[in-house]
């Protein structure tokens, strides 16, 4: 295996520890909250999970070549679409409560997308951690 795909799959693994740590973190969190909003609360954690663990597996392998920025902006409008499609015809079809669902989906997604952003950052510098 070279030098590079090894990186890769360090990084994929990195990844997939941080999502996971977070995840659980984030599902503990909702411990928190009062009994009547965890299962929405949960649901938008599953959503985001469904959306964001293959976008950013997807751009944690194509970083280095010609196509991560793509591959980044691309992830970012999906992410924008679901919360856009969620928004505007799934919540109000399923009379669903929205700033309950909405609200913990974009914070949920936001901190999956900043967990990219710091697996790559430690993948690529010189710092162990």
């Amino acid at each position: 295996m070279t030098a590079a795909g090894s990186g890769a799959r360090s990084a994929g693994l990195r990844y997939v520890r941080a999502l996971t740590i977070a995840s659980v973190a984030a599902a503990s969190a909702t411990l928190l909250l009062p009994r009547g909003n965890r299962p929405v609360v949960w649901g938008a954690l599953m959503i985001a999970l469904a959306a964001q663990a293959p976008l950013g597996w997807w751009l944690v392998g194509a970083v280095g070549q010609p196509r991560f920025l793509g591959i980044w902006a691309a992830g970012m409008l999906v992410r924008l679409a679901l919360v856009g499609v969620l928004g505007m015809f799934v919540v109000p079809v399923a009379g669903w409560p929205g700033d309950r669902l909405l609200i913990p989906l974009v914070a949920f997604l936001t901190l999956f997308v900043l967990l990219e952003g710091v697996v790559l950052m430690m993948q690529h510098s010189r710092v162990e951690i």
